[in-house]
């Protein structure tokens, strides 16, 4: 048994191979008749196995079983005593007059005569009120001195370049609460305490989120993020579809970008994939929610190349037709995610058109119900279509309401995949939005 400490990066795909040799002395050359076998693990997959323990079997040498290699991970958060976390925000208040907040926060350890002290600061990210700050770490001594009820306040600010940088709102914490933030998210709410006594319906200045981080040098349980894809498919054939022999359709492309990197937290790699908008056999009628693999009974494809295997398959057999409804595939999910109770599962519902959509009235009353579950849904457009409507769906301004009614929470983030799929960091900041 051989422990590695490793850095994770939750939004990255980190690649492993291993090499197994049986080495007869102790010298720095490995003898080429001793290799064993190898194995190519993203570290993702480790992680996201069931109770951090992966097996593996050993591959190169031709014609012979090479064993097993098993992998464990495990927290390191006592580790050196470094703890490592990253955070996102979310609807912050608006502070710059041409534009949106430049946020930044600072963390300040509790003495024990009572004041504060400034034990770090994040970098800013300009002109966003939804922030992602990058993961850092700090020592827990910094933090809190080695006592883990020690009160953290955490202060957000708003960035001036003359230096009076404008106080959003603040929260408070401790290293013991933060702890427990590695198997959920947790989500502080950010106040203003003059706005507070000024304001009677005053909520709070936004709100901060930490979850899916690592601890230490090493590695944390997270909730397991259930995967539904539901690949729009458009009302006419277009070239959006086309596979040349030399690039993925856009289709495909959104696909394959964040489903490789989604997939290694997922346990069993089984993924739903259905398609709208299409004239299914074998009697051709239109349907707004058919199983790409056309198994109705079990929907799920093996992997993210089963789904693009399911999707190319479907391209064949299927008459794209239109409407564009949404409606369907979010009721769908949201009747999976409500029969969840025990919070161990996130259902991370992905949307890929590039249609307008058709049953906007429909859509938000789904998007309303279905605000209280443990489900997202991330709408990424494809094509050079005009996608301004759908912003109604995403309530990063303003809520989402149906029928006098309003989403519980945010659980939309909308954007174009040439925007930001082609970035890993930017994929799992819309997830890191969604789910706050």
């Amino acid at each position: 048994v051989r422990k590695f400490v490793l850095d994770y990066y939750f939004e990255e795909k980190q690649n492993l191979r291993f090499d197994v040799y049986n080495v007869d002395s102790k010298t720095s050359n490995l003898p080429k008749s001793g290799f064993l076998g190898q194995a190519y693990i993203a570290l993702g997959e480790v992680i996201g196995s069931q109770r951090g323990r992966l097996e593996r079997p050993l591959t190169g040498v031709p014609g012979k079983k090479c064993g097993t290699i098993v992998l464990f991970a495990e927290e390191l958060s006592n580790c050196r005593d470094i703890i490592t976390m990253q955070l996102c925000a979310n609807k912050l208040d608006k502070k710059d007059f041409f534009g949106k907040s430049d946020p930044f926060l600072v963390f300040y350890r509790s003495n024990e005569d009572g004041t504060f002290t400034i034990c770090h600061k994040t970098e800013v990210v300009k002109n966003n009120l939804n922030p992602v700050w990058q993961p850092f770490s700090i020592p827990v001594r910094a933090l809190c001195n080695g006592d883990y009820d020690r009160t953290v306040k955490i202060d957000v600010f708003d960035w001036d370049r003359d230096g009076s940088h404008d106080f959003i709102g603040e929260f408070a914490t401790s290293y013991r609460e933060l702890s427990r933030a590695q198997n959920q998210f947790t989500v502080y709410e950010v106040s203003n305490p003059r706005k507070k006594c000024k304001k009677k319906k005053y909520v709070n200045s936004g709100t901060v989120t930490l979850g899916l981080n690592c601890w230490g040098n090493g590695v944390v349980g997270f909730w397991r993020l259930t995967k539904c894809l539901f690949t729009g498919i458009p009302s006419q054939p277009t070239s959006l579809h086309y596979m040349s022999p030399y690039q993925l359709s856009s289709y495909a492309m959104a696909l394959k970008a964040v489903g490789e990197i989604i997939q290694d937290y997922d346990s069993d790699k089984l993924f739903p994939a259905y398609g709208f908008g299409a004239k299914v056999p074998p009697d051709g009628k239109v349907s707004h929610q058919f199983p790409l693999n056309h198994n109705p009974d079990n929907p799920s494809c093996e992997g993210i190349e089963g789904v693009l295997e399911s999707y190319f398959h479907s391209l064949r057999t299927v008459q794209l037709y239109g409407p564009t409804n949404f409606a369907p595939v979010i009721n769908q999910v949201a009747r999976l995610a409500a029969q969840e109770t025990d919070g161990s599962q996130y259902y991370v519902l992905l949307i890929i058109t590039d249609g307008v959509i058709s049953d906007m009235l429909q859509t938000k009353e789904a998007i309303v119900s279905a605000s209280s579950l443990p489900m997202s849904i991330i709408i990424v457009g494809v094509g050079p279509a005009d996608f301004l409507a759908m912003e109604e769906l995403d309530g990063d301004e303003v809520r989402v309401s149906s029928r006098g009614r309003y989403a519980e929470r945010d659980i939309v983030q909308v954007t174009l995949f040439q925007r930001a799929w082609m970035d890993q960091r930017c994929c799992w900041s819309l997830i890191f939005k969604s789910v706050s």
